[in-house]
């Protein structure tokens, strides 16, 4: 009988360890909940074959814009192609109906890169227009009926209508520029006001990408172009850094034989002239489009904090977020949020201090679905994905 109080003792001492580790652990779980994801577009919906070149932006309502390609009868890059959008008033857990809000008829309207005032809540969405039956090796050989033209649209009611197309194709296209596409992903307006756009394009007789930014200090009234990188560059996004530098964060193109990594360059004159550019060892891409999203600003949030999303493997699978704590000069954490087959991506942060990603994404191929993720930075800090 001398033992059983021991025993008991013993028995209690278990069970409120056990208590007290489920509760830690409950509790993590609450405060790590999975990533919530919702199939946006999905291939064959909506009368269109296939969905590409997803963008993401939160408007001055904290409502989400959701753009995309709406290829008609294929998936490849040429041939009718619409521009579409959907809302969520939700945080991304419901989307509207789709809505054609650029249609060439049976020519391309592609590449969506919206861009936001802050101050103002009004938006322009930058894209460029083709005939459908030019291809991009065409262009790039001279050969094609017609090279891509860069058109502007407006809205100064947070996205709920759209003004009338118009063409800046004279003040941003050089005239032996052959290939040329804005963004795709976002722009972005500066802490001083310029609005800075992302973009790529070829020169006549050289066959070779290269990146470069578009500008406005009217807000859309008039364009400038800036400064173009290095040879081999593509499609970018650019963000501005703490100390009022912009980064233009580039694909490869093509890829390289010894490794293929993202492309950096630094401007010191808001975008009209580039450093050269260098690769960053820590972003592997297959190589695609990818996203940079400035998440915070130590002048207001405490601490400075970089989003970076992409496929990040020798091919078009594995969507990586990363989070960099010194202006993208390293990235010590990530996460993996789709293992399988997915391609282009754009980050936004959500008016509840949460993370967005509208990303393509698939099963067997990477374009069967855009897929919009939503999740904490807690869950993005936690992952043990290194």
């Amino acid at each position: 009988m001398t033992g059983r109080p021991k025993v008991s003792g013993l028995w209690a001492l278990c069970m409120t360890i056990t208590i007290v580790l489920a509760t830690v652990g409950g509790a993590r779980a609450q405060e790590t909940p999975a990533p919530q994801m919702v199939d946006v577009f999905v291939a064959g919906d909506g009368g269109y074959h296939t969905y590409r070149i997803p963008s993401v932006i939160a408007n001055a309502k904290g409502q989400l814009l959701a753009f995309a390609e709406g290829r008609k009868s294929g998936a490849a890059d040429s041939g009718d192609i619409d521009i579409v959008l959907k809302r969520s008033g939700d945080g991304g857990r419901t989307w509207s109906a789709l809505e054609v809000i650029g249609d060439n008829g049976v020519d391309s309207f592609s590449n969506p890169c919206p861009v936001i005032d802050p101050a103002s809540g009004r938006l322009l969405l930058l894209t460029t227009r083709n005939i459908g039956t030019d291809k991009e090796a065409d262009i790039l050989a001279g050969r094609s009926k017609g090279s891509p033209r860069v058109w502007m649209l407006r809205s100064d009611d947070d996205g709920a209508t759209w003004s009338v197309p118009v063409e800046i194709t004279d003040s941003t296209k050089r005239a032996n520029w052959t290939w040329y596409a804005v963004g795709p992903g976002i722009g972005i307006r500066t802490r001083a006001g310029r609005v800075v756009v992302p973009a790529n394009h070829a020169v006549a007789g050289s066959g070779i990408h290269r990146s470069h930014v578009i500008y406005s200090d009217d807000w859309g009234k008039s364009w400038h172009i800036g400064g173009s990188s290095v040879d081999g560059t593509n499609e970018s996004q650019v963000v501005q850094l703490a100390d009022g530098r912009l980064m233009l964060n580039m694909r490869n193109h093509p890829p390289k034989a010894d490794g293929n990594h993202r492309m950096v360059a630094i401007s010191e004159d808001v975008g009209a002239t580039w450093r050269p550019a260098t690769p960053d060892a820590a972003l592997v891409e297959p190589p695609a489009q990818a996203s940079l999203l400035r998440l915070t600003d130590a002048r207001t949030r405490g601490r400075n904090r970089l989003l970076f999303s992409n496929p990040a493997s020798a091919k078009r699978e594995r969507m990586t977020v990363r989070l960099s704590y010194d202006e993208g000069a390293t990235w010590p954490v990530s996460r993996v949020l789709h293992a399988g087959p997915a391609a282009y991506s754009t980050l936004v942060a959500l008016p509840d201090s949460r993370i967005g990603v509208l990303f393509e994404r698939g099963d067997t191929r990477a374009y069967e679905r855009i897929t919009f993720a939503a999740f904490g930075l807690d869950w993005l800090t936690s992952g043990k994905d290194r």
